[in-house]
């Protein structure tokens, strides 16, 4: 009961206040500034770090031997619930831009400050979209920028595994990228899918960052990724 009370009274201001202010500093910052993504990671990961330090929340992070910071990848987690994407933002500590659902776009601040940010907004409503898409993450890694997504596509709502659309493989395998798998423990007792009141319960948070994985085959490329991130997932 004492946990709710604070959610109510101090993590939903924090969280309102940090999220105004991230938002808004990725959209103006990222638009006049020679270093746009130095600004977004910088905006990015403190609002995140804030909002789990205000959740009191503890987080592990291992595995950051295998990244080699300034190469390029393709990231990819397992979706838990929402906290995998604080995790992931305030804890990955390296520049990378996000591929997330376009009615991301419209949060308030934080949708603003995303799309300024060079994020990739994924419709997949009709062929034409999905094109744009594919090209808009290619031309990010032709940058030498890294891209994160979750390759299940939406949050597991039991949280097992759940199967991994072809996409982004197909783009790594097309443009030689690595995959660097990612799995996430612990956001899925915090919030799952489903839950009719938002409040959240304290458990960690685990981000175990695996090799990165180099296939020529796309289909090759997500099973073993699947594999790996299934290898560290807890039940």
């Amino acid at each position: 009961m004492i946990y709710k009370i604070y959610q109510i009274c101090v993590l939903a201001p924090v969280v309102v206040i940090v999220s105004a202010w991230a938002g808004t500093t990725m959209a103006v910052m990222c638009s006049i500034s020679r270093h746009p993504d130095w600004w977004s990671t910088f905006a990015s990961r403190w609002w995140a770090r804030i909002i789990l330090a205000a959740a009191l929340i503890p987080v592990e992070v291992k595995g950051r031997e295998h990244i080699v910071r300034d190469e390029s990848y393709i990231y990819a987690a397992n979706h838990q619930g929402a906290f995998d994407i604080f995790l992931v933002c305030g804890y990955l500590n390296v520049p990378f831009r996000w591929m997330m659902k376009r009615a991301l776009e419209k949060v308030p601040f934080l949708g603003w400050g995303c799309k300024h940010a060079g994020y990739v907004f994924v419709d997949n409503s009709n062929p034409g979209e999905s094109r744009r898409t594919y090209r808009e993450a290619e031309q990010i890694l032709l940058s030498g920028m890294s891209l994160m997504m979750f390759p299940e596509g939406s949050r597991t709502r039991t949280g097992n595994l759940m199967p991994f659309r072809k996409g982004a493989f197909a783009l790594a395998d097309e443009m030689h990228i690595p995959v660097v798998p990612m799995t996430i423990n612990g956001s899925y007792a915090i919030l799952p899918k489903g839950e009719k009141i938002k409040f959240i319960k304290r458990h960690k948070l685990t981000l175990t960052i695996h090799k990165p994985i180099y296939l020529d085959n796309s289909d090759a490329l997500r099973e073993e990724c699947y594999r790996c991130i299934l290898s560290d997932l807890k039940e």
